[in-house]
């Protein structure tokens, strides 16, 4: 069983949800990530989604925009985001880690030689935004062949048999994009996340995570009452943002973010 599926499979059995952050490596510089991957871990997160970053992220909002931009600035690359993620592993052989990226750095490195090198770091999922599951068939081959999960986003006006499609190409989990538009933007309309989970839930058994739209404790809440697990991102890197010149004090304002995530999360389903 894949450290995903064993994280799922043992958050269920307590009737707790994933708490599932999302940070780009190397932003504000190579330095911050590793540190405050592990400060997300003692918050009480179960799964980290490590940003790849990329010139053109054209499914992000201006925070994660700027997020890219800081650590392209760096040289970060996608070769750089793996060294990251095999730092991280040298003390952390728990946490499921997930890229999420664009595809083009994966088609420049070549879809075997990512795959083997995603396997070197031990990564535990690739999600690809602008990667279909109709074009996604060949990549995800080769990661499930190296016991990687390769996860697939819904929108809200995906159709059931798209839904069945990343259900059958995809593992660990899907990702539902809860609200129209990039990262980071419009008003979260929980009656229709909990009317579209159930179309989702009908058509596929693997766990679905939520994300684009989380900002605070209480929207956590929430979703967690409605999906497996809650994606955060531009929440935490607007936390980055605001403190570029301090990131000790960064560090701290996403810890006890997430920290008042976790709880909140955790008395739902007491």
């Amino acid at each position: 069983m894949s450290r995903l599926a064993n994280t799922f499979e043992t958050l269920s059995q307590s009737g707790r949800k994933a708490l599932i952050p999302f940070i780009t490596a190397g932003d504000p510089n190579p330095d911050f990530t590793v540190p405050m991957m592990h400060a997300m871990v003692e918050a009480g997160v179960d799964v980290i989604e490590l940003g790849v970053p990329f010139s053109d992220p054209m499914a992000d909002g201006p925070v994660i925009q700027r997020a890219s931009e800081r650590a392209l600035a760096h040289k970060m690359s996608l070769r750089r985001t793996l060294e990251v993620a095999m730092e991280f592993r040298r003390t952390n052989q728990h946490t499921p880690v997930v890229l999420m990226g664009y595809l083009n750095p994966i088609e420049a490195m070549g879809y075997e030689e990512f795959a083997n090198a995603a396997a070197r770091a031990d990564i535990d999922g690739v999600l690809t935004v602008d990667l279909p599951p109709e074009e996604g068939e060949n990549c995800a081959a080769l990661l499930k062949a190296r016991d990687i999960d390769p996860i697939f986003l819904l929108a809200p006006n995906s159709s059931a048999d798209r839904i069945q499609k990343m259900d059958a190409i995809g593992s660990g989990y899907l990702y539902y994009v809860s609200l129209k538009g990039v990262t980071g933007a419009g008003h979260l309309n929980t009656d229709d996340v909990e009317t579209k989970l159930k179309e989702i839930r009908a058509n596929t058994s693997l766990p679905i995570g939520i994300g684009f739209g989380v900002k605070d404790a209480e929207t956590a809440k929430t979703l967690a009452s409605l999906g497996d697990g809650v994606v955060v991102g531009s929440a935490l890197i607007s936390k980055i943002e605001a403190n570029l010149d301090d990131l000790g004090q960064a560090k701290q304002a996403i810890f006890e973010l997430l920290t008042s995530m976790r709880q909140a999360m955790d008395e739902r389903s007491i």
